[in-house]
This record gives structure tokens, C-alpha cells and sequence, in this order.
């Protein structure tokens, strides 16, 4: 973990020391406490993605003094996280940071754990910007949306294909059109297609849906590539949806030449469907550092500190960020001062090129 942090600090604080350039003032700290626990709740127990997020969180809570309890569900529900977040609030935590699988299913019970004097903050996937005090994002719609299609079109170069003028037959395939994330990349990913790639067509507009079930995805897998024989990709924007996407392309003998499949979901759940060449190149982000900055700043609110947007941040072993508002994911977002955003500053496309460079 030290070297792909020390790697995101660098480009950290470039970006900062950019923004400070512009404007913008430290936030004033009024330091750390000991005794500080964060509850740590993924959408899911059991994705490499969350679980991986939660490893680099305990060895980054571990090395700066405060607690993190990673719990969870392995079925990915509204339920299962109000039944996580209730019972954070039960136990005296200090702070509870949240990837949900509803975009408002959440709100009710994050504001009553903000009654409670519990701070609020969410990582990977929001809830509403009145419902917490920060957000820690893997990118902007437009940055994963266009990056999810130009995947896909380098894919089909690879195979022959010419993405500016073929007409390419393509759907997507993620977990629910409530999960806000996923859902702003899709939007944003077909307004780039529209514009990038006009010839294009997306042969079901209601997209497919495999609700962050492993198995099902593997079904839903299986039906696409049934239903669309000729399909010419698929984007699982989604890290369930991607493995299940491709063990399906297995199951029925597609490889990458036959149908260019692509997505986001962690490289170590990806490597062997690589290496059988079911697939091309698929992306993400550094999500061990994603719950390691998402945790501090949990732990960094529960110490007495207030976080406001435009105030740039001091992370140990990280970098400084900035908070944007909220507007940055989403134009109708909650726009107080006291809610933002912090952006994780890089991604990364993986191939059997440069995939085993990356252990999570």
C-alpha cells in the first residue's frame, strides 16, 4: 500500500499545490483524538473491490491512531445498511463512513446519525448532499463515463473494428439504476457516446441489471449474450457486474475477439479472465486509498475539525485535497457550504500489460 500511496500523494499534492494557485484556504485543524472509532460500511461483504477498500483502510487507521470496524452485508440492501448505521449509532461510534446502494434510501438514517453526534461521510457511492458532511469520489461522471467508452472503443480497435464510423451494437450491464454512481456514469458515458462515437447503438436503453449479485450476474450475463449473439460490447460499470459479465462470455466460449467486454471492478478480481483473453482492458481507482481517505476524514470530523467547501486538507501519507461542492457530480446537488466533495486525483486502465504491477 505504501508504494501506491506514496504514488497518489505526489499526484495529490500537484493537484493542491494547483489549487492553492487558484484560491482557497487550509482548513484550520484543531488536531486528532485517540480513541476514535469509524464504522467502515461497504455496500457488500465479499467484493474484492470492498474488501480491498477495507484493507487499505485498517493498515492506514492502524499507522494514524484511530479504530475502523468494517461492517457489513453480503447481500447488498437499503435494510442491511439502515440495520449497520442503526446499530453504529447504538454502540457509540464516532463516525460512520457509507458506500450506498440507494442514492436517498440512506438519507433518513445518516441524518439521525448526525443527530446522534456522529459525523457523516460517504465513499464510492453518495447518498444526498444534506445527509452527510463529505463525499470522497472516484472521479466526476463526465471523467468515468467518457473513460468507461473509450475503453470499450479501444477494445474494438484491437479487434478490427473502426469505433468513429462502425456501427457498434453495445448495452450496459451494472447493478441498479438507483445506485447513484453507477447510474451518473451511465448517463454521462451515452452523452459522450452520442457525441464521440454517433453511429452507435445501444441495443437495450433500459440497461440490464444484476442488483450487485454475483450469481445473477453471471445469468444476466449469460441472457445478453444470448438475447444480442452479435453484440459488439458490453460496459459493466459495475465490480460485480464485470466478473460476472465475463464468466458468463466463459461459460459460453466468447473471448475478447468475439464481444469486447469492459468495466470497473479491482485488477486482482480481473487477472484470470485476462489472462484468458475474455477480456481487453477494464478500470478503476486506487480503492484502498479511496477508504483510507474516506475513514480520516471520518476520523478527522469525530476530532473536533469542520470541513467547509474550498478548504484544503492536510491528509497524512496521502496529500492535500480540496473540497469541491457538490455541484462537481452532479448539477442539482445540495449546494451549503458545510457539504462537498474530495476527488480522488487518478485512475488506472488495466491489461495484462501492466495488471500484475497492482496487488488489490
Amino acid at each position: 500500500m505504501k508504494k501506491a500511496i506514496s504514488i497518489v500523494a505526489g499526484l495529490a499534492l500537484l493537484a493542491s499545490t494547483m489549487a492553492f494557485a487558484n484560491g482557497g484556504q487550509e482548513a484550520a485543524a484543531k488536531g486528532t483524538k485517540k480513541g476514535i472509532t469509524v464504522v467502515f460500511v461497504p455496500k457488500l461483504t465479499g467484493n474484492a473491490f470492498f474488501e480491498s477498500a477495507n484493507i487499505g483502510a485498517q493498515e492506514y487507521a492502524k499507522n494514524h491512531g484511530f479504530t475502523v470496524k468494517y461492517d457489513g452485508n453480503p447481500e447488498a440492501s437499503v435494510a442491511n445498511q439502515v440495520t449497520v448505521i442503526d446499530n453504529a449509532i447504538s454502540t457509540g461510534a464516532d463516525a460512520v463512513c457509507v458506500s450506498s446502494v440507494d442514492a436517498t434510501g440512506l438519507d433518513a438514517v445518516m441524518k439521525e446519525a448526525k443527530k446522534a453526534g456522529l459525523k457523516v461521510v460517504t465513499w464510492d457511492s453518495d447518498v444526498s448532499g444534506d445527509s452527510r458532511t463529505v463525499m470522497v469520489s472516484q472521479g466526476t461522471p463526465d471523467i468515468l463515463g467518457k473513460m468507461l467508452a473509450d475503453m470499450l472503443a479501444d477494445s474494438l480497435k484491437e479487434r478490427g473494428k473502426n469505433p468513429a464510423k462502425d456501427a457498434i451494437k453495445y448495452v450496459w450491464h451494472y447493478s441498479q439504476a438507483t445506485v447513484a454512481d453507477q447510474n451518473s456514469w451511465q448517463v454521462a458515458g451515452e452523452a459522450y457516446i452520442k457525441k464521440a462515437y454517433p453511429n452507435w447503438k445501444n441495443v437495450a436503453p433500459s440497461n440490464y441489471y444484476s442488483e450487485q449479485d454475483a450469481e445473477k450476474a453471471i445469468t444476466i450475463g449469460e441472457a445478453i449474450l444470448t438475447a444480442y449473439p452479435d453484440i459488439d460490447g458490453i460496459i459493466c460499470n459495475d465490480s460485480t457486474a464485470l466478473p460476472g459479465q465475463a464468466q458468463a462470455a466463459q461459460n459460453l466460449g466468447k473471448k475478447k475477439n468475439d464481444v469486447s467486454i469492459t468495466g470497473f471492478a479491482s485488477p486482482n478480481s480481473m487477472k484470470e479472465y485476462a489472462k484468458a483473453d475474455v477480456l481487453a482492458r477494464w478500470g478503476l481507482w486506487d480503492c484502498k486509498i479511496q477508504g483510507a481517505l474516506g475513514c480520516y476524514l471520518a476520523y478527522y470530523l469525530a476530532s473536533g475539525n469542520t470541513i467547509k467547501v474550498g478548504d484544503k486538507i492536510n491528509v497524512p501519507d496521502i496529500g492535500t485535497v480540496e473540497v469541491l461542492p457538490n455541484t462537481v457530480l452532479d448539477s442539482k446537488a445540495y449546494t451549503a457550504s458545510d457539504s462537498g466533495v474530495v476527488l480522488l486525483p487518478e485512475r488506472a486502465v488495466f491489461t495484462t500489460a501492466n495488471m500484475n504491477n497492482y496487488n488489490f
